[in-house]
């Protein structure tokens, strides 16, 4: 693996109840997050292609540490989104190097398909800081009931050298979702929109 990887960190959400009712079967997410060293931290670096390389190893290897999570099959995931945090002696450019290029197809091979775009943010910060992954369905974007995100954070990252990468994958939408648009059983997953 070209990333030189620190610490690796799995969490799992589950809502069992929302507003005092029962969320049945509990709704369930999980992120997998990798703390790797920066290898352009403190300089400025026309070509970005390690971290591209280092994107698309991260993809695979952290959206198969969620569905594992999950316990469930990678067909049966529905929703998924990255992020990354560089440390203040990055730039987003790297964290975009990360998530955008490569990224995309491994982590779609870990949860089946995926044809809509996967949701991204990136941001500059330091240790402790939270570092939200937008949530959208993996296969059909106009799927409201999925817009979601998942917080994460670890107390001693990102170092000022170093990038958090995000991947986050669920097994289904928000509880009790009800503001319309198309529904999960409705999509045609043809075009990653519908």
């Amino acid at each position: 693996m070209k990333a030189e990887i620190r610490k690796l960190a799995v969490f799992l959400e589950e809502t069992h109840s929302e507003m005092g009712r029962t969320v049945s079967p509990p709704t369930r997410k999980a992120a997998a997050v990798a703390v790797i060293r920066n290898p352009f931290a403190g300089r400025y670096v026309e070509d970005l292609t390690p971290l591209i390389d280092i994107g698309a190893e991260l993809g695979g290897l952290l959206g198969e540490k969620c569905v594992a999570a999950l316990g469930i099959e990678p067909s049966k995931t529905q929703s998924y989104g990255k992020a990354a945090m560089v440390g203040e002696n990055g730039e987003l450019e790297h964290a975009a190097a990360l998530l955008h290029p490569a990224m995309g197809k491994p982590l779609r091979a870990a949860v089946e398909k995926g044809a809509a775009l996967v949701p991204s943010s990136k941001k500059r910060g330091g240790p402790g800081q939270a570092l939200d992954i937008p949530l959208g369905h993996k296969d059909a974007a106009f799927v409201r009931s999925h817009f979601d995100g998942m917080e994460v954070s670890l107390n001693d990252s990102p170092r000022a050298d170093e990038i958090m990468v995000a991947v986050a994958v669920t097994d289904s939408g928000r509880p009790f979702a009800r503001v319309g648009g198309l529904k999960a059983d409705e999509i045609e997953g043809k075009d990653g929109l519908r």
